[in-house]
């Protein structure tokens, strides 16, 4: 009698690791973004870790389409993401400017539009994370990575 082989490991969640020059550029404009000088629209945004309880601190991309605002994750389920899902809201600063906001993680079938728009601004920036995938990829194509890239609706709260 054999016994049964031992289950795969799930695959695990795409994540792209910043090389030391992305850490050390984030840093830059993390501190801009403190100091009131966004570049393009960029904020800094703080989440109280899951496990440290601390504030941690990340330069994000705010991202406005129709009606609602948009946190998208580039880099896929990153640290920030996962503090995001457990903290549910955070901070965007920009200088003395501060928004609290409370956050919800939209679906991968409703990600097509905010991903496409998103792509076509800051695409100059982020492509390279989305391993091929630009604002000029087909629906399917872009719709294929949404399970990639985290995107949560934020609402402003004071």
């Amino acid at each position: 009698m054999s016994s049964p082989s031992p289950a795969s490991p799930s695959p695990s969640p795409y994540y792209l690791k910043g090389s030391p020059l992305n850490v050390r550029l984030n840093g830059v404009i993390g501190w801009l973004a403190r100091r009131g000088i966004s570049l393009m629209g960029s904020a800094e945004l703080s989440v109280r870790g899951r496990k440290s309880g601390q504030m941690q601190r990340v330069p994000v991309n705010p991202f406005t389409y129709e009606d609602g605002q948009y946190l998208v994750s580039a880099r896929g389920h990153s640290q920030w993401v996962r503090n995001m899902r457990a903290a549910g809201g955070g901070e965007l600063r920009v200088g003395r400017k501060v928004r609290a906001f409370t956050a919800v993680e939209i679906p991968d079938a409703e990600k097509l539009p905010v991903l496409r728009g998103y792509l076509e601004k800051w695409g100059w920036e982020v492509n390279q994370y989305f391993k091929g995938v630009t604002a000029k990829s087909t629906d399917a194509e872009i719709e294929a990575a949404a399970a990639d890239h985290p995107v949560f609706r934020i609402t402003v709260t004071k």
